[in-house]
């Protein structure tokens, strides 16, 4: 009497692999979902610009660094000059390009009508464009009592 075979041929085999395929899957949507909201992250205003042929992005503005010491002495672009050479290498700048800005770094012991004779000069010479450049302000735990500086 024979039922069948005695043999037993063998099951399927546990897989002893890892299926990456999932983690592609969710590391691919999750790449995705970054390259389209990384974008609006920028801007969170909407604006919807008009367009025009006229708005280029143009070249980073010029500049020319002034700078007034404690002793009053003006730097243009790190140079010393006295007020004489320092109105003509401003009015050569300003004939170079009058669109020049001059940002004006000022020692906080300078006395105002320094400062303001600095300016004169500059705009006399064409450029009226002037930025102030100061530093960032220490947080109020590092000023130290009274929220003055040390």
């Amino acid at each position: 009497m024979a039922f069948g075979r005695f043999e037993r041929s063998a099951g399927a085999q546990p897989m002893s692999e890892i299926n990456v395929t999932p983690l592609v899957d969710v590391m691919l949507v999750l790449v995705v979902i970054l390259i389209i909201t990384a974008p609006l992250l920028a801007s969170s205003i909407k604006l919807d610009l008009p367009r025009t042929e006229a708005a280029r992005a143009g070249d980073a503005p010029k500049f020319v660094a002034l700078a007034v010491d404690k002793s009053g002495q003006a730097f243009l672009n790190d140079k010393p000059l006295g007020l004489d050479a320092l109105a003509l290498a401003l009015a050569q700048t300003a004939k170079a390009d009058p669109d020049t800005e001059v940002q004006l770094r000022a020692d906080a012991a300078v006395p105002y009508g320094r400062i303001v004779e600095v300016m004169g000069l500059a705009q006399q010479a064409g450029l009226n464009r002037i930025g102030f450049v100061a530093d960032p302000e220490r947080s109020a735990a590092a000023a130290g009592p009274a929220g003055r500086k040390p």
